[in-house]
């Protein structure tokens, strides 16, 4: 078996392109933005041209992905956790169209919120939509899963979430590779009607979809991968997914004491559960995320049993898990390195020296300096470090998107002006369908699109934005002497402090196109331009 140093998010792309996929759709998202990155520079995908482009949102890449299933191949998608909440319309419903080639919802969870504004748990969104959900413990384990993951979707006709978080998205473990496996070839859903979701068709398949999903715990692939070992003790402990390894680094050596169910995929057979839980006297429930399993625990086998996990505050309801905290909970001693000494500095994220975003909020923080604070709503990407010192521009950051609609609530409701700022990935992520509203109804509202000609804050992967801003916000119905370009430079201050105030002054919607390539891609580019040079005089 050939192995090969792997992270967890390029083990789940090695694995899909060594099942057999055909296609990966994605948008950038931390955790999950290496596994696109993974095939589309793999020469095994280029050789089998495996189709591997970004797509404008996570909405586009699970229809896309459904869309390759119906011509029966094997599709991936994948995103972050908050990604799924953008692609859930068409992921819920795809569960009751059913698949025809195998197709796998990947979802990287961010516990802690390292990069991200939540920590929801992806595993509700499996429960919710009545399909399997696997949950691998491990690089290996992640590898694995994705043959498993296929065949059931092929087995079932469902799609089928694999869940992973931060953790195990971005540690690499030494991962045995299987041979390849062929592709499948071009074939149309045997049932015709069976992605035309009328509600006379959706009824029927929806109750289909629950009978079916009743059945899945006695699967032997899902029940395998949950494992159940005795122990001698009377508290029992069941961990999902990467917890089980916080728990190994505490009880090595005296694994006999503990019964343990570890699982690692969803719906768990209840029968399993009920062994672990009537030998014991109590119940630790070592979750990544929310308290899915401790829910279902308290309330699924009404027994006269002590529940503790998250929700009674053994483990902290909010935060990633560790050792120290697994310690903690089953009482052990437990040791904490080194305090930070005080002359450490801390140190907050701040924008590259010499980027565009800087500039830009320079000359908008002069432009609407006079109308005092609260009138910024930002966007989810670098630029919303303009939240912070020196600048303390940005009064929202909620969601893809939200800068623009929020702006035009806040018109409506009488502040004036109001300034939107988006970067150019994310408006057309999301941000187009708010300008269309602000078209239509003339909101009062100053948009700044911070064009940096890339997805900068996930690493600078392609934008679908470059070169097409004017002619989206023109074909939207953006007025041509509103439509302003600025190069946001200090040379340019100046000037772009000029344009900026005549747009805030202007009670209609206006546009104001700040652009200049992203610091660290342009000196890539620079870089790679010089060797490409370099070699050709060789």
């Amino acid at each position: 078996m050939h192995k090969q140093l792997l992270l967890g998010d390029e083990a789940i792309a090695q694995a899909a392109l060594d099942a057999g996929m055909s296609g990966m759709y994605a948008y950038p998202g931390t955790p999950s933005t290496e596994i696109m990155e993974y095939v589309q520079a793999s020469p095994q995908a280029a050789r089998d041209n495996v189709c591997r482009d970004w797509s404008s949102n996570e909405k586009t890449a699970m229809e896309a992905a459904l869309g390759m299933s119906y011509a029966g191949k094997r599709a991936m998608v994948a995103m972050k956790h908050v990604g799924l909440n953008v692609a859930a319309d068409a992921f819920i419903n795809s569960a009751v169209t059913g698949v025809n080639g195998g197709l796998i919802v990947v979802a990287a969870d961010d516990p802690s919120m390292h990069s991200s504004q939540n920590e929801q748990d992806s595993r509700f969104y499996g429960k919710f939509a009545l399909v399997p959900v696997l949950e691998p413990r491990n690089q290996q384990e992640a590898y694995d899963m994705v043959f498993d993951a296929f065949d059931l979707s092929e087995k079932y006709r469902l799609p089928v979430l694999l869940r992973i978080t931060t953790r195990l998205a971005h540690s690499r473990a030494s991962v045995g590779l299987r041979e390849p496996k062929p592709r499948n070839t071009q074939s149309l859903p045997s049932n015709p009607r069976q992605f035309v979701l009328l509600p006379a068709i959706a009824r029927k398949q929806y109750r289909a979809l629950t009978g079916l999903f009743e059945t899945l715990p006695a699967d032997g692939v899902i029940s395998g991968w949950n494992r159940l070992s005795k122990g001698t003790g009377k508290t029992g402990i069941i961990t999902c997914g990467i917890a089980y390894n916080y728990l190994l680094e505490n009880i090595t050596g005296h694994q006999d004491d503990y019964p343990v169910l570890s699982v690692a995929a969803y719906p768990v057979d209840k029968k399993m559960v009920a062994l672990l839980v009537d030998s014991c006297e109590k119940v630790l429930v070592l979750e990544e995320g929310y308290p899915m399993i401790e829910e279902q625990l308290r309330g699924l086998l009404d027994r006269d049993v002590k529940v503790m996990g998250r929700l009674d505050g053994t483990v902290p309801r909010d935060g990633e898990l560790n050792p120290v905290i697994v310690a903690k909970a089953l009482g052990l001693k437990t040791t904490t390195g080194k305090a930070v000494p005080s002359m450490v500095r801390q140190r907050p994220p701040s924008f590259c020296k010499g980027c565009s975003h800087a500039d830009m909020y320079a000359a908008l923080a002069e432009a609407i300096k006079e109308f005092g604070p609260g009138r910024v709503f930002s966007d989810i990407g670098c630029y919303t470090l303009g939240a912070l010192p020196p600048y303390n521009m940005v009064n929202s950051c909620v969601d893809m998107g939200a800068s623009v609609t929020m702006a035009i609530g806040a018109t409506d409701a009488g502040l004036f002006p109001a300034v939107a700022v988006i970067g150019d990935s994310t408006f057309t992520h999301s941000g187009m369908t708010g300008l269309l509203d602000a078209v239509i109804k003339d909101s009062p509202v100053t948009l700044i699109i911070s064009d940096n000609s890339t997805t900068g804050m996930t690493g600078g992967q392609q934008s679908q934005a470059t070169d097409r801003i004017e002619s989206i916000c023109l074909g939207l119905g953006v007025s041509r002497e509103h439509l302003r370009v600025i190069i946001p430079l200090k040379k340019n201050h100046e000037e772009n402090v000029a344009v900026i105030r005549e747009e805030i002054m202007h009670h209609g919607l206006s546009v104001v196109l700040a652009r200049r390539e992203c610091i660290q891609t342009a000196s890539r580019n620079k870089k790679a331009e010089s060797a490409a040079k370099n070699k050709t005089k060789e």
